[in-house]
């Protein structure tokens, strides 16, 4: 690569971590007003949809499943429990241990799950097979960086 094709490449509007940063932030902005009403934010969401998933997981397990550490998923979880939506219950043979668990009301919030999902696909422009391999190429470029650390 030449001087010139390298000063091309270097401009903001060509790099790839700008463009996701850009993207992530017009996730959140899409999803906000869909989440309003739930009064949940997108990081609870997040939550929401990991317990959805597998109802019953240690915070630690939790933490890993949504690469957040203890300081960002505490504070979130505390929300959640305050709003009624999960409860925090400490293991009976290690208290050090903490269980998420969804509460009734948690629970039946996952029927709003699948109306979010189509609402975003509706704001993406892309089909849902779009969607999945989007999802899918990210997916992949994670796995890629996470091998570099």
């Amino acid at each position: 690569m030449n001087d010139a094709d390298l000063e091309k490449e270097l401009t903001l509007d060509r790099q790839l971590c700008f463009a996701l940063y850009g993207a992530a932030h017009a996730f959140n902005r899409a999803y906000k007003p869909l989440l309003e009403p739930l009064g949940l934010t997108y990081p609870q969401y997040l939550v929401m949809m990991a317990l959805w998933e597998e109802d019953g997981l240690q915070v630690k397990a939790l933490g890993e499943k949504l690469g957040l550490d203890s300081g960002t998923l505490s504070p979130l979880l505390k929300r959640l429990e305050q709003a009624g939506y999960v409860e925090r219950r400490r293991d009976t043979i290690d208290e050090r241990q903490v269980f998420i668990t969804l509460t009734e009301p948690g629970r039946a919030m996952k029927c709003h799950a699948a109306k979010i999902m189509l609402a975003i696909g509706e704001h993406t422009g892309c089909t849902m097979g779009e969607i999945a391999t989007l999802r899918d190429s990210l997916n992949t470029l994670k796995k890629r960086l996470s091998a570099l650390e």
